[in-house]
């Protein structure tokens, strides 16, 4: 069993913390900043030609959205899991918790095959409580004692960004898109309608260790800029 102390667990204090702001930004500003930020950082090298990839993950709640109303109600210390794959490619699968604790960020990964990620997402689940994986195991027993379900898929395409000093990662999202049909995620024709306003609406997210370097900060500072508490999961759950 885990110590707690002053609300952690042992193994979530032995982690890196990081910060991560987020920002709605229109795409006027960032044209600006993508022309400014490519003179100092480095494209991420997992990315395509065009230096994006695209991302498609799939969240889980229960039935009484405990993660969503967490999120809307500012809850200090809150988790959640998804399973992620990216550019449709499945061989490379991952389940992830990211936790939130007073405005730092923790995220814990482990990887999924494809036949353990279509267990999941129909209910066959006895497996995993004896997977090598901690995080698999600690998936298994929340899915049961707080009924997670699958309950939106979210598609988005992503621009990133990186610095070393400070470990810096600076990404555009956009074209975010939501399904509320679980069993198509997997598939590549997934039934999916947008999840913004706006065609053109980017979210901008700066994520860095323990300090955010001056060049960083100047270069993404733009006419009222203004920091939100923006979540691709809550945008899509507004279709249900």
């Amino acid at each position: 069993m885990e110590h707690e102390t002053n609300g952690l667990s042992v193994n979530d204090r032995s982690k890196k913390f990081r910060h991560e702001l987020k920002y709605k930004i229109p795409y006027s500003d960032y044209l600006a900043m993508k022309s400014r930020l490519s003179h100092v950082m480095k494209r991420d090298p997992h990315t395509d030609a065009d230096g994006t990839y695209i991302i498609r993950s799939i969240y889980f709640d229960n039935t009484e959205d405990k993660a969503l109303k967490e999120k809307i109600q500012g809850i200090q210390k809150r988790e959640k899991f998804r399973i992620r794959y990216y550019n449709d490619d499945l061989s490379r699968i991952a389940l992830e918790k990211k936790m939130k604790i007073n405005r730092l960020c923790l995220k814990y990964s482990a990887p999924l095959t494809e036949e353990e990620c279509r267990k999941i997402l129909a209910g066959d689940i006895s497996w995993m409580k004896t997977h090598p994986s901690e995080l698999v195991r600690e998936f298994y027993a929340k899915l049961r004692y707080l009924r997670l379900k699958p309950r939106v898929t979210v598609s988005y395409v992503r621009e990133p960004y990186i610095y070393v000093p400070g470990n810096v990662r600076v990404t555009f999202d956009s074209k975010i898109r939501s399904s509320m049909y679980s069993r198509d995620f997997l598939e590549p024709d997934l039934s999916d309608i947008s999840a913004t306003d706006a065609p053109d609406d980017m979210i901008l997210e700066v994520k860095y260790d323990e300090f955010l370097p001056e060049v960083i900060c100047n270069l993404i500072q733009v006419k009222d800029l203004k920091q939100e508490s923006f979540s691709k999961y809550g945008i899509c759950r507004r279709f249900g």
